[in-house]
């Protein structure tokens, strides 16, 4: 019997709890049968901090609590590039950073903060090019940090992953596609992210092709998707602290059942490639969104984290992709059984 193409199931473990605390984020990934989570926003009882703020005693509080609920990090969910890419006053708020520091201050903590938690992945974005140009005006200048920032992580054996999202340079598929080929670089991969695309005005065809311009950098997948008849104009700017029309996928514009039948036939290939760079396989990072999104997170609570799972597996079986959630035998061998 032929093997079905398999994925592994994650997602960002604080959007199941508007507090944040880290029992709570990993109680309800346990209970929904996840074993990796994706990390960026944790109490720890002293207050939300950034996952790029956490200290050597916060990350060791995490890793065992991790233990405790028998969890693992895909990825870390770093804000890495989510700043100027030039210093303008362009009425934005965004922050601007003198690379060279920012290399020393922020991007390579967060290879560190990998290793830490075991993960060989690391998210990222674009950064914000002057508000209302022209994006590809700076694409070059984005290639030459973004090219840096991949060497950083690939001298530490890791891998870093640029997501396509909205008021970024690489703010759509063909965008981001063509920052992939002019980096051109084994350590940097891209995410594609069908919610993402939806907000900024694309229907599916549109989705479509830009998958199909993300395909030969693809590393792994952001599972949300946006109400078709709340989509802004066409590739217009988004309001990041304003959407509040996200939607599980099974639903939207996306067409992530058409993606998922495309996907089923490319991963073993992609698994290869990923493995090759001790990744264990392509992961679909749950990041619904179901109760608001903003610039640098979201809230779905833990009912909309079970509503996004059941319609992410829902689509999979669709589609003949396999997948794992914990069973029996998974919880008798976690701690304290």
């Amino acid at each position: 019997m032929k093997t079905k193409p398999r994925v592994f199931l994650s997602g960002f473990a604080d959007e199941g709890t508007s507090n944040k605390t880290i029992v709570e984020q990993f109680a309800v990934f346990a209970a929904l049968g996840l074993q990796y989570y994706s990390i960026r926003f944790v109490n720890l009882g002293d207050g939300v901090k950034n996952v790029m703020k956490l200290t050597k005693t916060d990350i060791q509080r995490v890793r065992q609590f991790q233990d405790d609920y028998g969890l693992n990090v895909s990825s870390i969910g770093s804000p890495i590039g989510k700043i100027k890419l030039v210093d303008t006053d362009d009425g934005t708020t965004n922050p601007y950073v003198p690379f060279e520091k920012y290399l020393e201050h922020d991007v390579r903590p967060a290879c560190e903060l990998a290793h830490a938690f075991e993960t060989k992945l690391i998210r990222g974005f674009s950064f914000y090019h002057p508000q209302n140009e022209d994006p590809s005006n700076y694409v070059s200048l984005a290639v030459d940090r973004l090219g840096q920032i991949a060497e950083t992580c690939h001298r530490s054996d890791l891998t870093f992953g640029l997501e396509v999202e909205a008021n970024l340079v690489g703010q759509n598929g063909h965008l981001l596609a063509d920052i992939y080929r002019q980096v051109n670089h084994p350590a940097m991969v891209l995410i594609f992210d069908g919610g993402n695309l939806v907000m900024q005005g694309y229907d599916s065809r549109d989705i479509y092709e830009q998958y199909e311009a993300m395909k030969p950098g693809l590393g792994w997948l952001h599972i949300k998707d946006y109400a078709e008849t709340r989509r802004a104009e066409k590739g217009g700017r988004v309001e990041e602290n304003k959407v509040a029309h996200f939607v599980p996928s099974d639903r939207g514009a996306s067409d992530h059942a058409r993606i998922f039948r495309d996907l089923g036939t490319y991963l073993p290939a992609l698994e290869e490639k990923l493995k090759s760079r001790g990744i264990p396989g392509v992961f679909l990072d749950l990041e619904p969104h179901l109760k608001g999104g903003g610039q640098f997170g979201g809230f779905s609570g833990p009912d909309g984290m079970g509503v996004a799972l059941r319609a992410l597996c829902k689509t999979l079986d669709f589609t003949d992709i396999g997948y794992h959630l914990r069973d029996f035998d998974d919880v008798k061998a976690s701690r304290g059984f």
